[in-house]
């Protein structure tokens, strides 16, 4: 009979020689992921996180002293282009020059990093930068956050909207809520999420029957409540029928022509995007058409350089003597010699915005250069969206649309055409002076007669109110435009039109905002009404 020892011992052999084999058969289980860490974030998503260049608190920096090649680069444009504002003042008689010395733009104000006086002395002396160095220094903070190598999490589209959400078009606030973006916890965010989405927002906010102009605000006239009604038919379903993707079946494909086109060509497909989501059941086709629009990279065009090891290690130690207000001399003629090889070379924006760079060729990406006879292509991105760019002035390619306008599914839209600016390229013979944009033969003059003509609705834009006010009143006395018009939408601000300041090369005091003003007009109609040939008189 065994003792009571070897039979607890035993018994304990038995429980832990269970337990063993049975934490042997769990460790060949797989994992399974429990209610408790459900919420733990995994490890691998932690080491995947991009880690910033520059920190949040760390944004600010002079331009001449930027970590970053092209900012530094855009500090010489400016001191080369800009001219010292006291300098050219009716002042300057106080603040003698030298013949030796220059009007241009050399100091930097400590306070927003833009280059903006010639001196020390008169950046002192100017009372008026005060009122605009806040904003210069939002604007220098904001390019370098965009180059920081964050995270921006404000950039993360949403997918489809749910048919019992009703989407608000207030403003950018209520918008992003009803919408389902990633919440906005800073106003720096809203700049940057402002600025990418004003030019399918700006659409979509003036289409939709959610629309925040309306008759009842004075923004709608009686006029372009017919036009958007008619388009409306098309664009939404009726009540009571569900706006998905299937109820869009049977409608006819909704254009939008996009003339002048620039930076809009080239945003990434997935913004346009967005568009789509605000109608459903519609299958929208983007023409961008204008002598800037981006085009795709060629197939055969070599791959994009690395990045020069001189050039990252320069932008490391400024980036860390910026920090710890450490100089750092680099004594290396290699080094600087290659420094100013692989320069980025930066366009600078004097009176005309520079042409995009050329656009990523997509997997659907295909030539239409033999159906247009113009450089261009067509990539069908999704189901609802189809998007063609042409690279030609509008009157090149006009007798290929002119027959086929309809007021109920085709519009136009302008973002900032400069109709009021001067033209760069004709003259007139009788006085020797620059026609206007909206005169000019070779810009906006042959256009503008031919949009009106279709009666489809015309949308413009502008980056301020001087240039809203400057365009109407061009139009007000252009010929084959003038009194052949009537308006749609009465010109007043942009909900949706960017928030960010941008700013001048030329001058850092001109700052405006993409897309500040919107209004619109469409081509006069005309009743024709039969005469009775039976009179009593």
């Amino acid at each position: 009979m065994a003792s009571p020892l070897l039979r607890s011992r035993s018994a304990l052999r038995a429980v832990f020689g269970s337990q063993t084999c049975q934490r042997s058969l769990c460790a060949n289980r797989p994992r399974a992921r429990t209610i408790f860490n459900f919420f733990r974030r995994s490890a691998k998503t932690a080491q995947e996180e991009p880690v910033p260049l520059l920190t949040e608190d760390n944004l600010f920096h002079p331009f001449s002293k930027s970590p970053f090649p092209a900012i530094r680069a855009r500090g010489e444009a400016i001191q080369s282009l800009a001219k010292c504002p006291v300098c050219t003042s009716s002042h300057c008689s106080t603040h003698a020059h030298t013949k030796s010395q220059s009007l241009a733009v050399k100091f930097e104000c400590p306070d927003c990093g833009f280059p903006t006086h010639c001196s020390q002395e008169h950046w002192m002396a100017d009372q008026e930068h005060k009122k605009y160095c806040s904003r210069l220094r939002e604007v220098n903070e904001d390019d370098h956050d965009l180059r920081s190598g964050r995270k921006f999490r404000e950039f993360e589209m949403p997918g489809p909207q749910a048919y019992e959400e009703a989407i608000s078009f207030a403003n950018w606030d209520v918008f992003w809520y009803t919408r389902g973006f990633p919440s906005m916890d800073t106003e720096r965010s809203r700049r940057h999420a402002s600025k990418i989405l004003t030019y399918p927002l700006t659409i979509g906010s003036i289409l939709h029957q959610n629309s925040g102009l309306t008759l009842s605000n004075q923004r709608v006239t009686p006029e372009g409540s017919r036009s958007l009604a008619a388009l409306r038919t098309t664009l939404h379903v009726p009540p009571g029928a569900p706006d998905t993707e299937e109820a869009g079946a049977a409608k006819p494909q909704i254009r939008i022509f996009i003339l002048g086109a620039r930076a809009e060509s080239s945003l990434p497909p997935h913004v346009w995007e967005q568009l789509c989501m605000l109608f459903p059941s519609c299958h929208f086709h983007l023409f961008f058409i204008g002598p800037q629009v981006s085009l795709p990279k060629p197939a055969n065009s070599p791959p994009p350089k690395p990045p020069n090891k001189s050039a990252t290690k320069e932008d490391t130690v400024i980036n860390q003597s910026a920090v710890e207000h450490v100089s750092t001399t680099h004594t290396s003629t290699d080094t600087v010699k290659q420094q100013e090889e692989d320069k980025p070379v930066y366009v600078p924006n004097v009176y005309e915005p520079p042409t995009p760079a050329p656009i990523a060729t997509l997997k659907r990406t295909r030539s239409s250069v033999e159906l247009y006879g113009v450089p261009s292509y067509t990539v069908p991105y999704t189901p609802q969206l189809t998007i063609t760019g042409l690279q030609a002035n509008y009157a090149e390619v006009h007798a290929q649309f002119q027959d086929t306008f309809d007021p109920y599914t085709d519009a136009f839209f302008l973002f900032s055409p400069g109709f009021g600016f001067p033209s760069p390229n004709s003259v007139s013979e009788l006085d020797g002076k620059p026609y206007l944009q909206i005169t000019s033969p070779t810009e906006w003059g042959p256009v503008m007669p031919a949009l009106l003509a279709t009666r489809c609705a015309i949308y413009v834009t502008g980056f301020s109110p001087a240039d809203v006010e400057r365009d109407i009143r061009s139009i007000e006395t252009a010929p084959d435009v003038a009194c052949e018009f009537e308006w749609v939408i009465t010109p007043g601000e942009n909900a949706f039109g960017s928030e960010k300041w941008e700013v001048a090369d030329f001058d850092p005091r001109v700052m405006v905002k993409t897309n500040w003003g919107v209004w619109g007009i469409r081509g006069k109609g005309r009743e024709v009404r039969e005469r009775s040939s039976f009179r009593l008189f």
